[in-house]
């Protein structure tokens, strides 16, 4: 079993809570019993969740050697320069004793029209905000967040779109819905 799930804000990626966190859990959406998800999101990021029961499928995708794409769309503070776009893709930013390999980065012509996010990001009157589409080989803990920080453009929003080939917007999945992939959505995955 292979499922896609669009994981909304606020939403923990595992089924146990946390002691004493106020964060919901994977266990509120009625998910079959026995499935894992595949990575992982930060309970503040949203977006396409992958779950499994399929052992040797979940080691593939996780495995660093598949190098399986994950494209995340994330609002940032401010218009980033193209210096700082330059600097997002060309890898090298330090994240603690590990430095970021190279990836695509590109400013958004138009935001994403993604639902309304509850509760909304802030707002700040006097700070223009942008939208970056991030597509990564890697998944270092919070690696979007501290790569926009490290750059000067602090994360406020941040959705996964992309798992290999397989989009988002392709599944059509409101938030908070899950659905089990077809064998051809599971093969555009894998290739």
């Amino acid at each position: 079993m292979l499922l896609a799930f669009n994981k909304p804000y606020g939403v923990l990626s595992q089924f146990t809570p946390e002691p004493g966190s106020a964060w919901r859990t994977l266990a509120e959406f009625g998910l079959p019993p026995r499935a894992y998800p595949v990575g992982r999101l930060d309970a503040d990021s949203e977006g396409l969740l992958l779950l499994s029961n399929e052992r040797a499928l979940i080691d593939r995708l996780l495995d660093p050697r598949h190098a399986h794409p994950r494209e995340y769309h994330a609002q940032v503070e401010r218009i980033p320069s193209p210096d700082a776009i330059a600097r997002l893709a060309a890898g090298g930013i330090p994240l603690g004793e590990h430095r970021t390999l190279p990836c695509r980065a590109r400013l958004l012509d138009t935001p994403p029209d993604f639902p309304t996010r509850n509760p909304p990001i802030r707002f700040r009157k006097n700070i223009p905000d942008s939208w970056l589409s991030l597509e990564l080989t890697e998944g270092k803990n919070r690696q979007v967040r501290r790569m926009t920080a490290a750059i000067g453009h602090p994360t406020l929003r941040l959705v996964r779109v992309r798992i290999g080939a397989l989009t988002l917007a392709s599944l059509a999945l409101a938030p908070g819905h899950s659905r089990e992939l077809t064998t051809p959505e599971r093969q555009q995955l894998l290739s």
